[in-house]
């Protein structure tokens, strides 16, 4: 078997009928999937992933799909496309977020299935405390882990952004990070019965601080929302590269990985990514 390139890591956050801001319809979410299986690609588990990074060998067409915070609608509308394509994702969770109950409906089974609402009502509702309208419950986690879905890892606990919240009070910011992890860590301990050392950061943001605080907490695979680079055997991971998926059907999908994993076009097309970005930066 020869072994990848490289392994693009895709970033998904909702799947819901509206679309929208870091949005995909599961029209389109299915387009992508099976346009992936279509193409032969392997769908990579987390420790998968960590043992190329290490030197190890995974299929020559891999990928890792990920997903941000756990919003319920990765179990109504992402959990039954994965199960139909056999693909997998790994999700990474605001664990002081999600509530217990029983399972709700998925699309499929013929039973109505819960609103999903966009990101910024989604925001709206989480902020006034209604998270169980909006996130995914521990039974649904458990549900999607014994289906082989998904796979679980921390997304810190409450998704805060500590170095706001601190300004300069360095100190403050670093206990604070550190009770975020101590209390991630300890919610999917108690609620799934062990915790990787896989982290993603809230809203992309880490610095010296985070990622020290993430090394003391027993974090070693830290993933970034930085695009523009490969992720490649010896690549350093805490900084893993991923990239969002846009609500486009899977032939872009397809033409955006196949970009991002060439040993020769992916540098460049990353180069003139940062290119642009500085322009707009100097705007």
């Amino acid at each position: 078997m020869s072994n990848a390139p490289n392994v693009p890591v895709l970033m998904y956050h909702h799947v819901h009928p509206a679309g929208g801001m870091i949005a995909v319809t599961p029209e389109v979410f299915e387009q992508q999937i099976a346009g992936l299986a279509r193409a032969g690609y392997t769908s990579l588990s987390a420790q998968q992933f960590a043992d190329y990074l290490a030197g190890g060998t995974v299929p020559e067409k891999s990928v890792l799909i990920t997903f941000d915070d756990g919003y319920l609608n990765n179990w109504t509308y992402a959990h039954p496309i994965l199960q139909r394509y056999g693909m997998k994702a790994v999700l990474f969770l605001i664990t002081g977020w999600l509530g217990q109950g029983d399972v709700r409906p998925y699309e499929g089974q013929g039973l109505p299935v819960p609103h999903s609402p966009d990101h910024h009502e989604s925001k709206r509702l989480v902020a006034e405390g209604r998270t169980d309208e909006v996130m995914l419950r521990w039974s649904e986690v458990r549900a999607m882990l014994a289906a082989g879905t998904f796979e679980v890892h921390s997304h810190t606990h409450t998704h805060t952004r500590w170095d706001k919240e601190c300004g300069p009070d360095v100190a403050a910011k670093r206990e604070h990070v550190a009770q975020e992890l101590k209390d991630s860590r300890a919610a999917l301990v108690r609620e799934l019965g062990g915790v990787s050392d896989h982290l993603c950061w809230p809203q992309g943001y880490f610095d010296d601080d985070y990622v020290q605080m993430a090394r003391e907490a027993g974090f070693k695979h830290l993933y970034t929302t930085d695009a523009l680079g490969q992720n490649l055997p010896g690549t350093n991971p805490e900084h893993i590269y991923r990239f969002a998926v846009r609500n486009l059907g899977g032939s872009w999908l397809n033409r955006r990985i196949w970009m991002s994993r060439h040993p020769i076009v992916g540098p460049r097309y990353h180069a003139w990514k940062a290119w642009k970005r500085r322009l707009r930066n100097r705007k």
